[in-house]
């Protein structure tokens, strides 16, 4: 795509200045005194497929009866931004007592240009940026937005706070670009299948958007996110080295461990799901696993979430050698009953505060606010050879809402495990003070003091070599290596998603 260098459309400035009343013999001084703009966000709507640029142009006004002059128009990041300014045939990042004529206008030419195929961390997909302008003591921005990074918009750039749908008649979707897929506004995924092979990057735009309720009202929601209906399934099949990445779109540095950024992934009554080497992070949640839903979880990590890891009600979840971490309020939530299976499993919940949780699971949900009324629905979890850990007294929450049902309403069980519960075990005030011989067989209650990762404070969560997890888990067949592809001890391996390395 062709476009005019900002130095010759510099030179259009400047017949529209000659245009322009000569400047009165004073400016106006008075703060009510304000600019306006043509727009408040410069869009560059260009998607770069190859090292380009593109320029824009804003239109500053100054409607009152005498002249202003505004004292600094500047570039947000300066010497280092994308972007370049012309403002009244002057180039540069800051330019200083600029007048503007009574009742008339200057246009400021903006010019960014993009390598589309640079690191992300250099050309991100959206290059923001504010135009600062000060008047008579006023700061006044407009916002710059240019589109960097050559990438598969889903469903396009243009579609944040919307609602789109992947469906192929019962067929299957491969994304298997080199690209990175960028998603915005909410995606669903109904009859149909998305694969999602090794090495393939995807990001989501978030943060708040507004609907409209049936009545006309607003409200606000969080955006962002996948919601795979009944008839749809992802299959995510990454490798070690090459896992499938879901995260924000927001790559500064700032907001590499930030939370909360997109809304996550929600299954809502599909089954056949599967995650197989994959790390989703900053969301709200990782994954929401609905009513009848089902899904595999195995070699994944899930963390930087400011609520659930995996939020699962009434539903079927496998998980093995898998790392929940850094994820508000529990790690791991299971409510309403469901069919749970954890094996060689890492929860580690540290740095939440006394209420946050490693695990929480119940077989009911509350049907009012003082839960007086409740509903209930059996659950079956297991637990192996995990490590449930955090900064808390009880990692480990349990809620039985039948208080001493049949076998089937509340059948838990903890095989090998590493937890710790304090408060719970009290034989007056605990919920199942019997835990250790009821629930968790062959399991170590943790003390504070108890050595069991490499350094949490950088969220390594590779074993210490002095760990109590090393050597305690039982033989399970069918799992022989670990969450790093690495060799399990055959007769002794060590509990959680690590097996220690011996040098």
């Amino acid at each position: 795509m062709r476009h005019l260098s900002v130095w010759v459309l510099s030179l259009i400035a400047g017949l529209f200045l000659l245009e322009s009343c000569q400047s009165d013999d004073g400016f106006i001084t008075d703060r009510s005194a304000k600019l306006e703009f043509s727009v408040d966000t410069l869009r560059f709507d260009t998607v770069f497929t190859e090292l380009g640029s593109a320029t824009r142009f804003i239109r500053v006004y100054n409607r009152n009866d005498q002249a202003i002059q505004v004292s600094k128009i500047q570039l947000e990041e300066g010497t280092n931004s994308s972007f370049r300014i012309n403002v009244d045939g002057i180039p540069g990042n800051s330019i200083e007592d600029v007048e503007i004529p009574a009742n008339d206008s200057i246009y400021i030419f903006t010019e960014v240009t993009v390598d589309p195929d640079a690191p992300l961390s250099e050309s991100p997909f959206v290059i923001t940026e504010r135009l600062l302008f000060e008047t008579n003591g006023n700061d006044q921005q407009v916002l710059l937005e240019a589109w960097g990074q050559n990438a598969n918009y889903i469903p396009s750039r243009f579609d944040k706070g919307t609602f789109s749908l992947i469906s192929c008649d019962f067929g299957e979707i491969v994304w298997d670009d080199p690209k990175p897929y960028v998603i915005y506004g909410i995606l669903f995924i109904d009859s149909c299948t998305l694969n999602i092979p090794a090495g393939t990057e995807v990001y989501v735009h978030g943060g708040l958007a507004l609907g409209e309720n049936e009545d006309g009202s607003n409200f606000a929601y969080n955006d962002g996110g996948i919601f795979v209906l009944k008839d749809g399934q992802i299959q995510v099949d990454g490798t070690v080295d090459q896992p499938v990445v879901f995260q924000g779109d927001r790559l500064e540095e700032v907001f590499a461990e930030e939370a909360g950024q997109w809304r996550g992934i929600n299954l809502s009554g599909s089954t056949g799901n599967t995650f197989n080497y994959a790390e989703i992070k900053n969301a709200l949640y990782g994954v929401y696993v609905d009513s009848a839903s089902a899904v595999t979880i195995k070699n994944t990590s899930i963390h930087h979430t400011s609520g659930p890891a995996i939020f699962a009600r009434h539903s079927s979840v496998s998980s093995e050698n898998s790392l929940f971490y850094e994820n508000a309020s529990r790690a791991v939530q299971l409510t309403y009953g469901g069919n749970y299976n954890f094996k060689y499993c890492t929860m580690a919940n540290y740095g939440f505060g006394f209420d946050s949780r490693a695990l929480s699971l119940s077989n009911g949900t509350c049907l009012d606010p003082l839960c007086a009324q409740f509903a209930t629905n059996g659950i079956f979890a297991r637990f192996e050879n995990c490590i449930l850990m955090g900064s808390s007294s009880d990692e480990v929450s349990m809620t039985d809402f039948l208080q001493g049902g049949s076998f089937f309403d509340f059948n838990v069980r903890f095989d090998h495990c590493i937890v710790r519960v304090e408060d719970m075990l009290d034989p007056i005030d605990g919920s199942f003070p019997n835990f250790f011989e009821d629930y968790a067989f062959d399991c170590i209650n943790a003390s504070f003091s108890d050595i069991l990762f490499a350094d949490v404070s950088e969220n390594i969560y590779e074993l210490d070599t002095l760990s109590i997890a090393e050597g305690r888990a039982k033989i399970i067949s069918s799992i022989q290596k670990d969450f790093a592809d690495r060799e399990r001890d055959s007769t002794n391996p060590d509990i959680g998603c690590f097996e220690y390395q011996y040098e």
